[in-house]
């Protein structure tokens, strides 16, 4: 969390949060949401100031209720989830020899996979080592990627992901309603209190 942002919390600690405002999509572009988007169910504006979306990726968190959120400076602004917390991008492996492949996040952080689930609507979701392990959903646009990386069994729904090194990562099935109870988020904060 930005130093600015701790100094505000310590000298404005009751500022009350606030949902529905900010949403990640499920390609992971942070958009905001007026009050006609909320209105009408749509994702809002795509957010595209890089020192706006470097402000939110370094001041985004969980509360232990597994709400996602932006610590706007005294502010929580509780997030409304397209689909996971985290949304990675196949990139090119620059500190490997060969052929290697890399996961980032919406941030631009790395993510090593220890899992790999398949939903029913053939999105790929992919779990981390750590506990409980994140879990990110992986952007369509890289899907064709993953497929030359991949076999698929006859049922569409279980296989192997050969990931770098030699590792081989079971395809998992899973169902998409069932994703955020499994990996404790709530993907939509302003329908629950907060």
């Amino acid at each position: 969390m930005d130093e600015i942002v701790k100094q505000a919390l310590a000298k404005w600690p009751n500022v009350p949060s606030c949902t529905g405002w900010l949403m990640l999509d499920r390609r992971g572009n942070w958009r905001m949401r007026d009050e006609a988007a909320q209105a009408s169910g749509s994702p809002g504006t795509p957010i595209r100031h890089d020192a706006l979306l470097g402000f939110i990726n370094r001041n985004y968190a969980a509360d232990e209720h597994g709400q996602w959120f932006f610590q706007n400076g005294p502010q929580r602004v509780y997030v409304e989830l397209g689909y996971t917390p985290w949304v990675v991008r196949f990139a090119a492996n620059t500190d490997a020899e060969h052929d290697a492949l890399a996961l980032k996040d919406q941030a631009g952080d790395s993510f090593d996979p220890a899992a790999v689930l398949i939903d029913e609507e053939g999105g790929i979701l992919f779990a981390d080592h750590s506990t409980p392990p994140k879990v990110a959903v992986l952007h369509d646009h890289d899907l064709d990627v993953f497929s030359d990386h991949a076999v698929l069994a006859d049922d569409a729904m279980s296989g192997e992901f050969r990931w770098n090194d030699g590792v081989v990562l079971p395809l998992q099935a899973v169902r998409r309603a069932e994703v955020a109870a499994r990996f404790g988020f709530v993907a939509s904060p302003a329908a629950k209190a907060v």
